[in-house]
């Protein structure tokens, strides 16, 4: 049978892909197609499933920045917005019932403000996924959308705790000395190598030092897994740690998507209830832009910032299966929220695939901020006069930056996105800012005022690379542009976009290692 779910989630997923769909939502199909069959979840893809969760968990901690959560933006517009949005949906459904809906006609206005409670929640799972595939993980709005969703994660486990009636066993006061272990980890990191050693170390840390040792004294596993990837955020390799459980973490998660649609047969019930809770979702979108304006975001973080939140949460579906387990909720508004859980995957992906092209239309009608009003942590920079951008500050970037200024001096200028990046670069001497590539609103100020004549598209992700040109070009650019690409179909697509060189940083890598070679060894290799 698991034979069954992969086979269907492969060819779902191909298909949603073929379609220029995120393959999250075939996944998410194909369990709806089978339920509809008959068919359910299993052991094996439920504890696939979790595993999944547990590990990007794991690998979300390794990019977290604790000074993100300590942010008031972070800590007070999770806490307004769930109180804000709990609350509406609360009177939304009582004024609903006061209508006649009958299938809210039992529920007490405690019931109600549960099921709004539960409803509060966006997906971990799919805003970091939808940000991945984006490369922009790392950008301001990525950022604060993550720190708000860890801060929703504590909300839920607070809950879980109480409604249960379980308290961490007493020896959970242990965790407290956690941070006692940090430099033995770090010292074992160190030595753990580059291959399978560093996979089966991160696997370790996740399910066994993390997840295992949080559930063994009473507390949520997820969240140990998320704080001992946070322990370790600091350390020079949790960046590759990271990498190096990528395609694991991608393979189990298929499993997360496709267990959603084998959860709970669908009722007819279930399903109107479903929709009228997807026409609910604006309410809380619109909730989730405000919170982001009152800190004096600019639009495009605000808009972007809510359409990565812009779904119900798994996390609804633990809160919902534990009021169910204790006689709380119905059964049926337990399968209510598995698919409009679901729905809303469906609508947020297409959503954030164009957030945006949404993001440039939106500014017709969307005030911005005046520039010395927004927050500190989202203003638009002045890059003076350099003639070389280098975008994207990772190993190439940095290599790119060296380079360049041998032959050209102090006309080079460097841009990352990610702070603890650009204070290590500073440190060094290297002029490098702070700044989001993809942000066309940093590209309006660059470009337009001033006098580049090279730009390297040096990020990781080909689609930030991608994006970031076709701003550019709009803008009417005439300067030369280089980018890189891991792939070969990632090269031809930056070629048709218009770069003027596009280095496959793989063919690239090979072709300069054996010239390399010939160099150093040239006096010694005879004629063939």
């Amino acid at each position: 049978m698991d034979l069954i779910f992969i086979i269907a989630a492969f060819l779902a997923g191909y298909l949603a892909l073929r379609s220029k769909l995120p393959p999250l939502v075939g996944f998410l199909l194909a369990g709806f197609i089978l339920n509809s069959f008959g068919y359910t979840s299993t052991p094996t893809i439920t504890a696939l499933a979790d595993l999944g969760v547990t590990i990007l968990l794991f690998c979300i901690g390794l990019k977290l920045d604790v000074k993100t959560l300590l942010q008031k933006e972070v800590w007070a517009g999770a806490t307004i917005h769930n109180i804000l949005t709990t609350s509406v949906f609360t009177f939304a459904l009582f004024g609903l019932k006061e209508l006649g809906l009958g299938i809210l006609g039992d529920l007490e206005l405690a019931q109600l403000a549960l099921l709004g409670f539960a409803l509060s929640f966006s997906s971990t799972v799919f805003a970091i996924k939808a940000l991945q595939d984006k490369g922009e993980l790392n950008a301001t709005y990525g950022t604060i959308a993550i720190g708000i969703l860890v801060m929703q994660d504590i909300f839920a486990v607070v809950f879980l705790t109480a409604s249960t009636g379980k308290l961490p066993e007493i020896t959970a006061l242990a965790l407290f000395a956690l941070p006692l272990l940090r430099p033995s980890l770090f010292r074992i990191l160190d030595k753990a190598g580059h291959g399978e050693m560093l996979v089966l170390y991160g696997i370790f840390l996740a399910l066994v030092a993390g997840a295992g040792l949080f559930s063994f004294v009473g507390m949520k596993p997820d969240l140990g897994a998320l704080i001992l990837g946070m322990m370790l955020a600091a350390h020079p390799k949790s960046s590759e740690l990271s990498k190096s459980l990528f395609n694991l973490k991608e393979l189990l998660l298929v499993f997360f998507f496709l267990n959603i649609g084998l959860a709970e047969p669908p009722t007819w019930d279930g399903f109107l209830l479903a929709l009228l809770l997807l026409f609910l979702l604006p309410l809380k979108g619109l909730l989730y832009y405000l919170v982001f304006h009152h800190f004096h975001f600019r639009v495009r973080t605000s808009l972007l910032g809510t359409l990565t939140l812009f779904n119900y949460s798994e996390f609804g579906l633990i809160v919902a299966g534990v009021a169910y387990n204790l006689g709380w909720l119905p059964g049926d508004f337990l399968v209510a929220i598995a698919i409009a859980v679901s729905l809303s995957f469906l609508l947020s992906a297409p959503l954030n695939s164009l957030s945006h092209r949404i993001y440039l239309e939106s500014t017709r009608w969307l005030k911005e901020f005046e520039p010395e009003k927004l927050n500190a942590s989202d203003r638009l920079i002045d890059l003076g006069q350099k003639k070389i951008l280098i975008l994207g500050m990772g190993r190439i970037g940095t290599g790119a930056y060296e380079e360049m200024v041998r032959r050209f001096g102090a006309q080079v200028v460097g841009i990352d996105n990610r702070e603890e990046s650009v204070t290590w670069h500073v440190s060094e001497g290297r002029n490098v800012i702070l700044g989001d590539a993809t942000d066309p609103d940093f590209w309006a100020r660059v470009i337009s005022q001033h006098h580049t004549r090279l730009i390297l598209l040096a990020m990781p992700h080909s689609q930030a690379n991608a994006f970031a040109l076709e701003q550019i070009r709009q803008l009417g650019y005439k300067g030369k542009i280089a980018a890189i690409a891991r792939y070969e179909d990632e090269e031809a697509a930056l070629l048709e976009l218009g770069v003027d060189a596009a280095f496959n940083i793989y063919r690239e890598a090979g072709n300069g290692f054996a010239r390399h070679v010939c160099e150093s060894v040239s006096a010694d290799i005879k004629p063939f």
